[in-house]
């Protein structure tokens, strides 16, 4: 079978749209139809679509004064996304290695996006039977130890939002918890012992550990995780060894960050706290 090359999929009106976003660059604020018709070599009716669905979208706004349109706000904060996702995975990559080293398993990072974990980087185990690769999977938060790791620090309006309702709530295997009580009790769980557990709830037969990053604003941006075969994460280990190795990491990485990690009269870190 000949592979077909990424150019062939390419959508005409996405690239028109993304090419006329990229009008707005160095020192140009604002740009009318026609100027951006002449720019992009498109008819004006052509260009006055685009506008409008990136209107729509908050990505371009219209100056009532001028008539004329410039980047929305939209365009702004998936720059800050971007910006934070990667300040996220500087800071969080050496950490990461060192995780791995020490616990003999795969250390990843990922975020939230709507209903799922996005793992964004992983530094994989030196053992020869490990687990494959997540990296650009997208698991239920449900599912996950990042996802719980994180979650467990929103608000009920944030959780309505990405808790699905009960007629569509997926389970990944038979461990998979099933419904929103379940859920909200092991979230607890989580507050209170800094950690979450996927306990072969994605997969059968491994076992993951996560805890959550927090930045200099307090906020929770990502989570950290351990992912190994089951028969090498007992709970025993998990409670001994990889859960305070883990929340240590997270505790590293949101310093780096910028946020103030609590300490404990001893001087020892205590656990991310609500």
């Amino acid at each position: 079978m000949v592979k077909r090359e990424k150019s062939n999929y390419t959508i005409q009106a996405v690239v028109h749209a993304l090419s006329l976003l990229e009008e707005f660059s160095g020192d140009v604020d604002e740009l009318g139809v026609t100027e951006l018709s002449k720019r992009l070599k498109l008819h004006k009716n052509n260009v006055f679509r685009l506008l409008a669905t990136l209107e729509e979208k908050g990505y371009i706004e219209q100056n009532r004064a001028t008539e004329n349109y410039r980047l929305g706000i939209k365009a702004l904060e998936l720059g800050q996304t971007f910006i934070k996702q990667m300040g996220v995975l500087r800071q969080a990559h050496p950490i990461m290695e060192r995780l791995a080293r020490d616990l003999h398993e795969n250390a990843y990072v990922g975020v939230i996006r709507k209903r799922n974990v996005v793992y964004l980087d992983v530094v994989e185990s030196d053992q020869a039977v490990r687990v494959v690769s997540r990296v650009g999977s997208q698991l239920p938060v449900w599912c996950s130890a990042i996802g719980k790791a994180q979650i467990a620090y929103m608000n009920q309006g944030e959780l309505d939002k990405i808790l699905p309702l009960a007629r569509d709530w997926q389970r990944c295997t038979k461990n998979s918890i099933d419904d929103r009580d379940r859920l909200i009790a092991e979230l607890e769980k989580v507050l209170g012992q800094g950690y979450a557990v996927d306990n072969e709830e994605y997969d059968l037969d491994v076992k993951c550990v996560g805890a959550a990053i927090r930045d200099y604003t307090k906020r929770v941006v990502a989570g950290i995780s351990v992912s190994g075969p089951s028969f090498r994460l007992s709970d025993e280990r998990i409670l001994d060894e990889v859960a305070p190795a883990v929340v240590k990491a997270a505790a590293d990485i949101s310093r780096r960050l910028g946020y103030e990690v609590a300490l404990s009269v001893s001087g020892e870190e205590e656990p991310f706290s609500g």
